[in-house]
């Protein structure tokens, strides 16, 4: 196989998971709840922990429903946790919180499932190279639907991430809107981390969404910045990583750090020159 077909699954990999969580990052941001991708993802393995206890393989379709399950359980922990502005209490913390308690559930339940330690690993660490195209199919048409979901629903998640006092005054549910917006969410995690890992997945989500907020406030123009971002620096990542042979997910996740630090020297020069 040439170079470019070694490269190319993992390529659209990062444009597919990209796409979407550079969307859901920039209402991640809005709401502060920046880990909140972690701690599903770590709720999500202590599924299939559970599941392979239960004597079903993580990438059997049981084992997948395991994993959704319990993320849908964390969407719904985080949509009840919403606490009212005035409370000293943050979500973040429940969040944080969930993430500790979840990462100790799973080292329990691994200890019983010793023989499955190292596919549990490939999860949480991913392993990009290694994508199949049926795979990339699967997980982007199910992101479609995903997308879809959006886009009919998204004056009222966008309203709730960016505005929340409006959003309370024209009298919308807001614990059941989070749970629609979490189990989404928890959806493309689940997707996303046995591909990907937990540690891109997060940049993925976070990185390209702070970057685009340097320079605009509008949304279209956000994303824009988001996606094209996150596909220049996915591309660069995987090239180096095979010219150097490094750990593909580790190379994107500094190539992303690296291009954040870019585009803010960008905003520093272009601001002063303004």
């Amino acid at each position: 196989m040439s170079v470019f077909e070694v490269l190319l699954p993992a390529f659209v990999a990062g444009l597919i998971v990209t796409g979407m969580l550079a969307y859901l990052g920039v209402h991640v941001v809005e709401r502060g709840v920046i880990f909140v991708d972690l701690s599903l993802a770590q709720i999500a393995a202590l599924g299939t922990t559970v599941g392979i206890l239960a004597g079903y393989d993580m990438h059997s379709s049981m084992g997948y429903v395991f994993s959704l399950g319990f993320a849908l359980l964390g969407a719904a922990i985080f949509a009840l946790s919403r606490v009212h502005r005035s409370t000293r209490i943050p979500q973040e913390a429940i969040i944080g919180i969930a993430y500790a308690v979840a990462a100790a559930a799973s080292i329990l339940a691994m200890s019983k499932a010793t023989g499955e330690t190292e596919h549990l690993k490939e999860m949480l660490v991913g392993n990009i190279l290694s994508v199949s195209w049926s795979e990339l199919a699967k997980t982007a048409g199910l992101f479609a639907l995903v997308g879809a979901f959006h886009f009919a629903l998204r004056k009222k998640f966008l309203l709730i991430s960016m505005d929340e006092p409006e959003a309370e005054r024209q009298g919308l549910s807001i614990r059941l809107w989070d749970f629609l917006f979490y189990g989404s969410f928890g959806l493309v995690v689940t997707l996303s981390v046995p591909i990907a890992g937990v540690l891109l997945v997060f940049s993925y989500l976070i990185v390209p969404a702070v970057s685009a907020m340097l320079f605009s406030r509008r949304l279209g123009v956000r994303l824009a910045i988001g996606w094209g971002m996150g596909a220049i620096t996915s591309a660069i990542g995987v090239y180096l990583s095979y010219l150097w042979d490094l750990p593909t997910g580790a190379t994107i996740v500094t190539t992303l750090g690296a291009g954040l630090l870019f585009l803010s020297g960008v905003r520093l020069v272009t601001r002063r020159a303004a």
